[in-house]
């Protein structure tokens, strides 16, 4: 009897700790990063500000007022207003929507492609391998900006007649900034493949006869989404600096609808004389960005079995 007690206590931690998944133990260790967990929070209260602020602040962000123009913030318009009088914090809620959009839409883009192109890669040998290789690197190489400014200025009014003004850029630059960003993700998915698939389990699926595509998608790939997750996270911030630079240098979305790009183009004029209307929106792509690369490193520790925390 006085032996079964510690022996009990043992054998309930160890159900305790078996009974805990893999996510649940990286939520806890996320949890402890606290930078990362502080901008979570500050994260998802930006996303709610542009996401459900309209229904708030029901200003038009087209409505023109020439008595009010370059004004600083104040209680009417917390923001200030730019040189025709249009309410600024209305424009920066409904341009983050699309910023936001673009850095999603951009980031699921590439991630799928480089999970597709790394998975390929990883499970096949020999002559797929070095082509698909060959393929990343040429990507790899390409100066980015230029033919993005060129893609951009060949395929833009195509796809405004097509699509519409809004409907056809936002596709162009998804497709444009999502193709150039989906290569670290296969080199990623492509190592962990090389050095997950000779593993005891993989071994196992094998041995019970688990298809090739069978343990690829269900004991390889699964395994590898951790660095994936956090590539992915880099690839949002990565797709709205790249969007906020195209509406900065004027081939992003049409003048009329306010990214926060957009807002600094616009508002590279008068920064002498108002400079509220740079201010904001280079801080709400500054604090986007900064918190979406505190969540990666957050996610980056926590998936890692070998960091300590």
């Amino acid at each position: 009897m006085a032996g079964s007690t510690p022996a009990s206590v043992t054998a309930s931690a160890s159900a305790a700790r078996a009974g805990t998944s893999p996510w649940r133990e990286a939520w806890r260790r996320f949890k402890r990063h606290r930078l990362a967990y502080l901008s979570l929070f500050v994260l998802a209260a930006l996303v709610a500000a542009v996401a459900f602020g309209p229904l708030a602040w029901k200003v038009p962000i087209n409505d023109i007022d020439f008595a009010a123009q370059l004004q600083g913030p104040s209680l009417a318009h917390p923001f200030g207003t730019d040189d025709l009088g249009q309410d600024l914090l209305a424009r920066m809620m409904y341009g983050g929507r699309i910023s936001l959009a673009v850095g999603l839409a951009a980031m699921t883009m590439a991630v799928i492609v480089g999970v597709l192109v790394g998975a390929i890669a990883g499970s096949s040998r020999g002559s797929i391998d070095a082509a698909l290789m060959w393929l990343t690197d040429l990507f790899l190489s390409l100066p980015q900006l230029p033919l993005l400014l060129l893609i951009i200025y060949l395929f833009r009014d195509s796809l405004k007649s097509v699509l519409g003004p809004e409907g056809g850029v936002f596709v162009l630059i998804v497709a444009v900034i999502g193709g150039f960003r989906w290569m670290p993700v296969a080199r990623l998915v492509r190592a962990q493949f090389f050095s997950l698939r000779e593993k005891e389990f993989v071994e196992a699926a094998r041995a019970l006869g688990a298809s090739p595509v069978r343990t690829v998608v269900r004991h390889i790939l699964p395994n590898a989404l951790g660095p994936v997750i956090v590539a992915g996270t880099i690839d949002i911030a990565a797709a709205i600096i790249a969007e906020s630079t195209l509406s900065f240098l004027g081939l992003g979305f049409p003048p009329d609808i306010p990214t926060w790009g957009r807002i600094l183009f616009d508002s590279k004029d008068h920064m002498d004389i108002a400079p509220h209307w740079a201010l904001f929106p280079g801080a709400a792509i500054f604090l986007t960005v900064l918190t979406i690369n505190f969540v990666g490193d957050g996610l980056r520790d926590a998936l890692d079995p070998r960091k300590v925390l």
